[in-house]
């Protein structure tokens, strides 16, 4: 069976290690085979990662397209390490992550990390909320 993709005018989408951008029109794509698939939304670039949750979304994203876990592995860890120890609530989210990774479905990895990424954005806000100024440097709050 098929993947259907509909691209908005102008909207890009990465098959393999390719970017189709669409023209000026609606598109609908058929797409039949095996290779990693990322619509724009989806897609973060290191000057957008600008958050722990959202770096660790780009190494999953990185392991996705190159189809390779060993070359990131060490540096998601790293930023694996530095989310848990500084907000300990993130430890299921990490753990969806984690297992989606070791069972080979780095797609559900990448939705289960926009689920790390959504659960750093309400600590952010809670952090707002009471005045503690969100994760920083060095410090990082939790909720």
């Amino acid at each position: 069976m098929s993947l259907k993709v509909e691209l908005k005018p102008g909207e890009r989408l990465i098959v393999g290690n390719c970017i189709i951008t669409n023209s000026d029109q609606r598109a609908r794509l058929f797409i039949d085979g095996k290779a990693p698939i990322l619509r724009e939304k989806d897609i973060l670039t290191p000057a957008t990662a600008d958050s722990p949750a959202k770096r660790i979304y780009l190494a999953v994203q990185l392991m996705y397209l190159e189809d390779d876990i060993s070359t990131l592995r060490g540096e998601y860890f790293e930023l694996v390490n530095d989310i848990v120890k500084a907000a300990p609530s993130t430890i299921p989210f990490v753990d969806q992550v984690n297992n989606e990774i070791l069972t080979g479905n780095l797609y559900k990895a990448l939705k289960a990390a926009k689920k790390l990424i959504e659960h750093e954005r309400g600590i952010f806000a809670h952090a707002a909320e009471s005045g503690g100024g969100g994760l920083s440097a060095g410090r990082q709050a939790d909720d």
